[in-house]
């Protein structure tokens, strides 16, 4: 490629100078004398006399500066006297401008609706803009990898899965005359996961919720009118009726006692032990319990509780007390993981098992799934029978219409992976867990996490106390390094243990898409965070906690606990100090 220097083989035309007085008024136009009485500078001139800028040779066009008429000098002439007019400000009318640009329309100058629905309509593509941009004050769930490691929940599935589950975001779940194929589609999801449990084949029922939350919900109805039955048919008080947990049980625990008048009776942790002891929860057992929950990976540690030897121990005793098991996150771990151990239908006593399809089952939130060993410990009297839109149906849910998209979501992952891919995958998150535990240990934090598929794949880790060791004048805890992670992109929640323990502790959950590479940065910046904390003097550590805690949310605005329900005594949180955790 040459570079062309453009020339004119004509003479240039005259250029005109424009000269002004010192209020701005055009004087006289100048062109052939090669001066400008500005400056006192010549330009240099053609043959004819006529002025021809040293610049004209490399421009393909230069315009004119046009002498104003006599209307355009009256006009200097009218606002010449303010000489120190300040500039107006010309902005577009929303109401007369047209733009095709998100951010050129009023709605980008306007609060989203907060409290009332708007007269008129947004365009479509605006709504989407504004939305996206409102919650990208949100953590990324597609960046959740890189940055959250607080919650249980899946934030990647596959392209054919995500296509799938959008095909069917019009479908309603309940229809099942219009959608007999998404029934049969959760049917068969049932089976394989009952199968999966060692369910009794040809007499487990079970079905789809929404979440662990309503799959236990459902339990324990279930356990609540049995109970009650065999209360009744033997002529007994159904008053005060009672329920068997521990003290670190996940919050919608609290809620079904709470909704459906339920007394609680408590296996609290120690220091020393963060799940159910089995002796201490067998003796809490009396005429009205009506069933014992045992936890498959509690919330807080990860940890299995043994259900094995509650089981037992109920036989040995004689009492006739059913076990829910709450498997909300381990009831994709263990079977793949460690398949002999003995937590399910294996168990006499279990009577009815929930797990999460949105945690480690694969899906995106929320499915839950909820089984029964038989219909004998699925009262009939809470199955209603329904004709909707020509077809009859059994249900036994809390909510009735419901999108189709994650159980059909549920059946894919069940089908693609199947045991080979979902053990897979459990098998590479436990290496993970080990490698992070490992690592941290050395590091001199205290794990308060199982090993080598022992729990779920997760790390719960905190400071060592000076009894073990630990440095005397360490003035930070806990939540100041969960803070100062933070602000390396990195949500690692900070909780306080469950009541009676008196521990603090940080957790990591370990998911299908953190990787090992991914571990290597986590370690790295703790590294660097526990480094800056021992460099920060007491003042500013507390200065920053104090800060964060009255700027929660960035906005302003985003204050999510009411203000009349603040301050709560009826829940562990309120009694003890416990934290409702992530999960």
């Amino acid at each position: 490629m040459s570079l062309v220097q453009h020339s004119s083989s004509e003479a240039a035309s005259p250029v005109p100078i424009i000269e002004t007085d010192d209020q701005g008024r055009p004087v006289k136009s100048i062109s052939t004398n090669g001066y400008f009485p500005s400056s006192g500078q010549h330009l240099p001139s053609s043959a004819n006399g006529t002025v021809t800028p040293s610049f004209i040779d490399n421009m393909s066009h230069l315009s004119v500066v046009r002498a104003r008429d006599d209307s355009d000098a009256a006009s200097v002439r009218s606002t010449s006297s303010r000489t120190s007019r300040k500039p107006q400000m010309q902005l577009a009318s929303y109401q007369d401008e047209f733009t095709t640009s998100v951010y050129g329309s009023r709605f980008a100058g306007m609060d989203l609706p907060r409290h009332h629905m708007p007269e008129n309509e947004m365009p479509r593509d605006i709504a989407y803009r504004m939305i996206k941009d409102d919650l990208s004050l949100d953590n990324n769930p597609m960046l959740n990898y890189f940055t959250s490691l607080a919650s249980f929940v899946t934030t990647y599935m596959e392209d054919e899965a995500e296509k799938l589950m959008a095909e069917s975001f019009s479908k309603n779940f309940i229809d099942y005359e219009e959608y007999p194929q998404s029934a049969d589609i959760q049917n068969r999801c049932v089976n394989m996961i009952g199968d999966l449990f060692h369910a009794p084949p040809g007499e487990s029922v079970g079905t789809s919720t929404v979440g662990s939350s309503e799959a236990i919900m459902l339990a324990v109805l279930a356990m609540k009118k049995r109970w009650k039955n065999r209360r009744q048919a033997e002529g007994k008080s159904t008053e005060h009726p009672n329920i068997v947990m521990s003290s670190a049980v996940q919050v919608c625990w609290e809620k079904a006692t709470r909704y459906f008048e339920i007394d609680e009776k408590l296996v609290y942790c120690t220091p020393d032990r963060f799940v159910m002891d089995p002796d201490e929860a067998v003796d809490l057992c009396d005429e009205n319990t009506i069933g014992m929950c045992a936890i498959l990976g509690t919330t807080y540690t990860g940890e299995y509780e043994d259900i094995k030897a509650i089981n037992d121990l109920l036989v040995e005793r004689n009492l006739d007390v059913p076990i829910h098991v709450d498997a909300a996150s381990g009831g994709f771990v263990a079977p793949f993981v460690v398949p002999d151990l003995e937590w399910d239908f294996r168990c006499e006593k279990v009577v009815s098992i929930n797990v999460s399809g949105h945690k480690y089952g694969l899906v995106y939130p929320g499915v839950g799934w909820v089984i029964w060993r038989s219909p004998e410990y699925l009262p009939q009297e809470l199955v209603f029978n329904i004709n909707y839109l020509g077809a009859d149906q059994s249900s036994f849910t809390l909510n009735f219409s419901k999108g189709a998209s994650q159980v059909i979501g549920q059946y894919y992952q069940l089908i693609r992976l199947g045991k080979h891919g979902y053990r897979a995958i459990m098998s590479n998150l436990t290496r993970t867990a080990d490698y992070l535990t490992e690592t941290l240990e050395n590091l001199g934090f205290v794990i308060m996490s199982e090993r080598s598929g022992a729990g779920l794949p997760l790390v719960a880790f905190r400071f060592k106390t000076v009894e073990e060791g630990g440095d005397p004048d360490r003035y930070y805890d806990e939540f100041a390094l969960a803070h100062h992670l933070r602000s390396r992109g990195w949500v690692v929640p900070a909780y306080t243990m469950a009541p009676n323990s008196g521990v603090k502790m940080l957790r990591v959950v370990v998911r299908e898409d953190f990787t090992k590479s991914r571990c290597d940065q986590l370690i790295c910046d703790v590294k660097l965070c526990h480094g800056l904390l021992k460099e920060t003097d007491q003042d500013s550590i507390k200065k920053r906690e104090e800060y964060i805690r009255n700027h929660i949310s960035a906005m302003g605005r985003g204050k999510h606990a009411h203000p009349v329900y603040k301050g709560e005594s009826h829940s562990l949180q309120g009694k003890t100090g416990k934290t409702h955790a992530i999960c």
